[in-house]
C-alpha cells in the first residue's frame, strides 16, 4: 500500500500543476452585446368591441438551435450560424411570446391575458411551433426570417380550436448587429399583428360571445 502510494502522489501532483498552468493561460471571455426585441408603436382598435374571454399566451415550442438566446442566421445552406459577440435578452421563444403579449396589450380587444409562467385557468391559449427566428442569406442578399406555426387552443380539454402558419420575411439593407435587430423588431411587429388579429376572430367564433 506505501509504496502504490508512492507512485500516485506525484502524478496527481503534476495533474494539478497541469490544470493551474492552462487555465493561467486560457482568453478571457469575449464580451457579450446584450440585445432586446425593439417594439414599434401599433394603436389600439378602438372599433372593435372588447372581448370577454380569457387568453393565455405559450412560449411556443422549438428546435435547439433557436430555443436559446443566440441570434441565428444561416450563412449558406443548411449551416446554422450565430453572430459573435451578440444575443438577446431571452431565448427567441420568450421573445416572441412576449411580443406578441405586448400587441394583444396594445390592440386592446383581449383584456384577460396571461402568460404560461402563471398557472391560470383561462379560456382559451395560444401557442404553437417557432419554425424560423433568423436571418438567412441568398447570394449576397438577407433577410430576417420568422415563421410561427401557430395554435388555439380550448382550456378546459386542450382541443385545438384552429392552426395556421404566419410567415414574414423582412429585408435587410444592413448587416451590422444593430441594423439586424432593428429588422427583427420591424418582423415581430407585422408578424403579432397578423396572428393577433387571426386570435381575436377565431376565438370570437369558436366561444361566440
Amino acid at each position: 500500500m506505501k509504496r502504490a502510494y508512492r507512485l500516485f502522489a506525484p502524478l496527481t501532483l503534476g495533474a494539478t500543476l497541469a490544470l493551474t498552468s492552462a487555465c493561467s493561460i486560457l482568453p478571457k471571455g469575449e464580451p457579450l452585446d446584450v440585445y432586446r426585441l425593439p417594439v414599434g408603436q401599433s394603436a389600439a382598435s378602438p372599433a372593435a368591441k372588447a372581448q370577454t374571454w380569457s387568453l393565455q399566451l405559450l412560449k411556443p415550442q422549438a428546435s435547439d438551435a433557436l430555443n436559446n438566446a443566440r441570434i441565428a442566421v444561416i450563412p449558406q445552406g443548411n449551416l446554422i450560424s450565430s453572430y459573435k459577440a451578440s444575443r438577446w435578452s431571452d431565448p427567441a421563444p420568450i421573445l416572441l411570446r412576449n411580443r406578441l403579449l405586448d400587441g394583444f396589450q396594445r390592440d386592446g380587444r383581449v383584456q384577460l391575458l396571461s402568460t404560461d409562467d402563471s398557472n391560470l385557468q383561462t379560456d382559451l391559449a395560444l401557442g404553437g411551433d417557432l419554425q424560423a427566428f433568423q436571418t438567412e442569406y441568398q447570394g449576397s442578399t438577407a433577410q430576417v426570417v420568422i415563421r410561427l406555426d401557430a395554435r388555439l387552443i380550448r382550456g378546459f380539454d386542450q382541443k385545438i380550436l384552429a392552426s395556421r402558419r404566419f410567415e414574414v420575411r423582412q429585408p435587410l439593407s444592413e448587416t451590422q448587429v444593430p441594423a439586424v435587430v432593428t429588422v427583427f423588431g420591424q418582423a415581430n411587429d407585422a408578424l403579432t399583428r397578423q396572428v393577433v388579429d387571426w386570435a381575436v376572430g377565431q376565438g370570437s367564433l369558436a366561444l361566440k360571445r
